[in-house]
């Protein structure tokens, strides 16, 4: 990989160990110091995403104070008192929520189909905000949002929940230090059985399961080598299930010196124990597999720090999702850092989605 090629992957890398890309946020960060710093009021507007229960990570962190929850749905509101992440919260209205003396940011946790509306109402009242995917089929309204947080310098963290994952963390550091050399092939797969009712729920969905499961590793792919000048979809509904869900989907990611493939499907036995990534250079192979639990496999042209010539496993931390990333949300919004992931990024990474899902864009 040459110097400028390096320095190219670099700027649309996000994580710790990788380069911090240009972003307004990275305006307000300065030097903390050792100070104990006061908990950041957050609450949570809706409990009908698949992800919604994440708010217990932010109910056992000592940087958050969860102030209350939001779901106007009376059906969803009722199921989920009784649930360990909500149970003993205040519930309140939208309006109440973002009037909370102190607020500071809001988790967004509604249904997929309304989580861009509720989005761009919590970034005009000021709030930085955790926007969970995929964040609807409107590249427009997104640039928009994207747009107004940046001119507020407030933060739109993405719930890609592999972006903190250990096994990614140290694939940025690899591909920092140019130890894969200049990639030229990525590999990933994100598939699982979904039960009828969630299959029903998503075939109202234009990309299928591509849209839901394969957004995760779309994020990966255009970290490591940013937006595609081309994309193929292959699309089938390949179940005797009774609907219209795009079960079973391909896109291949052409670049100028590279593709990169992203398969998932909704019907694959053992699925979570098949989802990986596999990054391919011209001085070495990098595979994280399961990415859930990951497991990372390195084969290398030379030794490299730490890391022996040839093919070697490597052990990496348990990992649990989305504690890594509601602590560096606490950084960025204290200002200790800045963002690992700008607004370009997430921009591009759904163009990208929308171009694999077949989806028409609005712009």
């Amino acid at each position: 990989m040459t110097p400028q090629s390096r320095r190219t992957v670099l700027k649309q890398l996000g994580g710790t160990l990788a380069l911090s890309l240009a972003s307004p946020i990275a305006a307000v960060a300065q030097d903390a110091g050792d100070k104990r710093q006061p908990r950041i009021k957050v609450g949570q507007i809706g409990v009908g995403h698949a992800h919604a229960t994440k708010l217990s990570v932010f109910r056992q962190s000592a940087d958050y104070e969860v102030v209350g929850i939001v779901e106007p749905d009376d059906s969803l509101r009722a199921a989920a008192q009784t649930r360990d992440p909500y149970r003993g919260l205040t519930w309140m209205t939208r309006e109440q929520l973002l009037n909370v003396p102190g607020l500071q940011l809001v988790l967004v946790e509604t249904r997929v189909r309304d989580l861009l509306d509720t989005a761009e109402v919590c970034i005009t009242a000021g709030k930085h905000i955790h926007l969970d995917k995929p964040p609807g089929e409107s590249l427009s309204q997104l640039q928009r949002i994207l747009d107004a947080a940046a001119k507020q310098h407030l933060l739109v963290q993405m719930g890609y929940m592999y972006r903190y994952n250990p096994g990614v963390v140290l694939l940025r550091e690899f591909l920092k230090q140019g130890w894969l050399g200049e990639v030229f092939e990525v590999n990933t797969v994100m598939s699982k059985v979904l039960d009828p009712a969630a299959r029903q729920a998503l075939a109202g969905f234009r990309g299928g399961i591509m849209f839901e499961l394969g957004c995760h590793v779309i994020d990966l792919v255009v970290g490591v080598l940013g937006k595609p000048r081309n994309i193929s979809t292959f699309v089938h509904h390949s179940s005797d299930a009774d609907d219209s869900l795009m079960d079973n989907m391909l896109a291949v990611l052409e670049y100028p010196r590279a593709t990169a493939t992203v398969k998932s499907s909704a019907i694959e036995i053992e699925g979570g124990e098949r989802r990986h990534l596999v990054v391919c250079g011209t001085r070495g192979t990098f595979h994280i597999q399961p990415l859930d639990n990951p497991s990372v496999r390195i084969a290398l042209d030379r030794p490299r720090g730490q890391y022996r010539k040839g093919y070697q496993d490597v052990k990496l931390p348990k990992y649990v999702r989305y504690v890594d990333d509601a602590a560096d949300m606490a950084r960025i919004i204290r200002g200790e850092k800045p963002a690992d992931f700008s607004y370009d990024h997430d921009l591009t990474v759904q163009g990208t989605l929308l171009r694999a899902c077949c989806i028409p864009f609005d712009k």
